[in-house]
């Protein structure tokens, strides 16, 4: 029962959770990435270099028969991960720039100073008084 509740008590900490929602939030990412990539970036790139689908480069290793499929070596689908990850990978790059340069602004903004306490006002109208 001990280890229950230390096991709670982990998976209740807010590191863990915001992990838990960043990798959520990753793997969906990715696959948009993954989209971009695949429907959006590689066709004119294939177009541009003649017609060529990514996904469809590889070499055969062997050939099929009757009684097995072809070996093949799918490097098209090996180009077409670099790519996803390339781009996912300058994303997060532009991602973690933009909060460094938000955290920049907000540590050089010069903080307002704080009001001054009731205790501060009555000696501040006492000195006054004083000079008088």
């Amino acid at each position: 029962m001990n280890l229950f509740k230390e096991f709670k008590a982990f998976a209740m900490k807010g590191n863990v959770i915001d992990l838990a929602v960043g990798i959520v939030i990753g793997a969906a990412f990715g696959k948009i990435v993954t989209s971009l990539v695949t429907d959006v970036i590689m066709p004119p790139i294939g177009l541009i270099i003649g017609g060529v689908n990514f996904s469809d480069l590889k070499v055969v290793m062997k050939v099929a028969t009757e009684t097995a499929p072809a070996v093949t070596l799918n490097y098209g689908n090996f180009i077409q991960v670099i790519f996803d990850f390339t781009i996912v990978a300058f994303a997060i790059f532009l991602l973690i720039k933009g909060i460094n340069a938000a955290k920049k602004k907000q540590e050089a903004a010069p903080a307002a100073p704080p009001a001054p306490t009731k205790e501060e006002i009555l000696l501040t109208e006492i000195r006054d008084l004083l000079k008088k």
